[in-house]
């Protein structure tokens, strides 16, 4: 009886599953780190709650009273002096509010006041104490009869009679002293020529004189040295 083996077919590929191959759910999926994610997070929040607060600062703002330019201690607060300022509220600042303008014009800066600063109550008083109970006389005066150094009020000066003949200056001996002890109230800005006025504080028996010697320009101011 005869055997038939079946021969074992060698060296052909494997036959490729017709149709496409389903993806199953067992797929590698990337893992994101919780620790990331809250960060993320938290970034996203803070950003969020900072935008509101700028947003809520921007249209919490104040109006109130700035120096327009500088203002010199001793001379009158104008209106024109004034400009309106936007600011946040602090508890550590106390700027007059616009509403109150009329509170701060018309009195003396109680200091020198720069361009841009902030009005306070503190910043002016009420009238020029340095000339309570004395006469006010302005003085004409021009260069080479102040000195160079700014005058201030406040400053203690001598007002010395330099009159301009000697007839003039022996009729002046004879009723009143060469000089007149002074405070100086306020200074104006100077003029073209470089002129200022001089507004002083004197005992109410020297503005008669004092008036008369500066009518005629013979009079010169000493800024006394201090203390």
């Amino acid at each position: 009886m005869a055997t038939t083996f079946a021969k074992k077919k060698t060296g052909q590929p494997a036959t490729a599953p017709a149709g496409p191959v389903p993806i199953t759910q067992d797929a590698p999926r990337r893992r994101r780190r919780p620790v990331v994610v809250g960060a993320g997070l938290a970034l996203a929040a803070v950003g969020a709650l900072v935008a509101v607060w700028q947003v809520d600062e921007a249209g919490n703002r104040t109006s109130v009273i700035a120096l327009a330019h500088d203002v010199k201690a001793g001379e009158i607060v104008k209106k024109s002096d004034l400009v309106v300022a936007q600011v946040a509220p602090d508890p550590a600042l106390a700027p007059v509010p616009v509403s109150r303008s009329g509170d701060i014009v018309g009195k003396t800066a109680a200091a020198d006041l720069p361009k841009g600063t902030l009005v306070t109550d503190s910043s002016v008083r009420e009238g020029s104490p340095v000339g309570q109970g004395r006469d006010t006389v302005g003085i004409l005066a021009k260069p080479g009869q102040l000195p160079s150094q700014q005058l201030r009020a406040g400053n203690t000066v001598a007002l010395v009679h330099t009159p301009q003949d000697d007839a003039a200056a022996a009729k002046s001996s004879q009723k009143t002293a060469d000089s007149i002890d002074a405070v100086v109230v306020g200074v104006s800005d100077p003029d073209a020529n470089g002129a200022v006025v001089v507004d002083v504080a004197v005992a109410g028996t020297d503005s008669a004189p004092l008036a008369t010697w500066t009518a005629r320009g013979a009079v010169t101011i000493v800024l006394k040295a201090a203390g």
